[in-house]
């Protein structure tokens, strides 16, 4: 028994190994790449600034620096 799955864009069943899968056809794929294309569709995203990544880096690089400067100089 082959898979059936509702087209993403209609709803409309179809079955695994169709032309157009997971789409029931040409149709229903185009109106789905326009949605992507005018961003209709967002995935989610975690905010992540570059600044956090580095100060939490940094910090820790520059006082290893420090450290090794405070030894070597006193």
């Amino acid at each position: 028994m082959p898979l059936r799955v509702k087209c993403p864009t209609c709803k409309k069943p179809v079955e695994m190994g169709t032309a157009w899968f997971p789409f029931c056809s040409e149709r229903c794929q185009s109106i789905d790449l326009g949605r992507w294309a005018n961003e209709e569709y967002r995935i989610p995203a975690v905010d992540q600034t570059p600044e956090s990544g580095d100060e939490a880096g940094g910090a820790g690089g520059d006082a290893g620096d420090e450290e090794q400067e405070g030894g070597t100089q006193g």
